[in-house]
């Protein structure tokens, strides 16, 4: 999709630009990495992202034909401007579902959502590693079957865990190498996915 680019976020994207090299990235996982450095004004990001270019044109290709976009938590949904997003912890049974299998309230909405949107789904998780650990699950048994999954769950307790389960699944993936990651990250890869024109990327 056209956007208008305000002049701070023009003269942002010089800046950023003299300080880190993004020249070696194909140009859709560019347009990722370039948002999320924008996003944290964090260059150490440059070596973060893990994501492969054909994945993240299949999930472009996907969200521009109106696929399903199901975030777990609101902070990554708010992060979207582009389209609207399903949250997986505003489903209804998310409680009751949590509490009789003995999951987490962010693992119970992904498996909801997954029953509801099995085919096709952009996933954008950027909160809770157990989660990303479901539809990990879920796709491996055949329940689910994502276009794209970002996994950039946060935190010390599961994510790298979660997000290495993710690169080994074999699902069309971006996720990051460490601890790092959140909402923000995970809604940046989306509005990178969005905005992004061939040949001249988003920008």
């Amino acid at each position: 999709m056209r956007r208008a680019v305000h002049p701070i976020e023009t003269e942002s994207y010089r800046i950023m630009r003299s300080r880190a090299d993004f020249a070696h990235f194909p140009p859709l996982t560019r347009a990722v990495v370039e948002r999320v450095v924008h996003t944290t004004a964090d260059p150490t990001w440059t070596g973060e992202v893990a994501a492969d270019e054909a994945a993240l044109r299949a999930g472009r290709a996907a969200l521009l034909a109106d696929a399903p976009l199901i975030t777990d938590v609101r902070m990554v949904a708010a992060g979207i401007t582009a389209r609207p997003a399903e949250v997986g912890l505003d489903r209804p049974g998310v409680a009751e579902l949590a509490a009789d299998a003995g999951l987490t309230r962010s693992a119970a909405g992904i498996r909801l959502a997954a029953e509801a949107h099995p085919d096709g789904a952009v996933w954008a998780i950027g909160n809770a590693p157990t989660a990303l650990f479901e539809l990990v699950r879920l796709a491996a048994a055949g329940q689910v079957r994502p276009a794209l999954v970002v996994g950039v769950p946060v935190g010390f307790v599961g994510a790298v865990d979660a997000k290495a389960a993710l690169r080994r699944s074999g699902l069309p993936a971006a996720s990051t190498l460490t601890e790092r990651g959140g909402a923000a990250i995970a809604a940046a890869v989306i509005n990178a996915l969005l905005y992004w024109a061939e040949p001249g990327g988003d920008r």
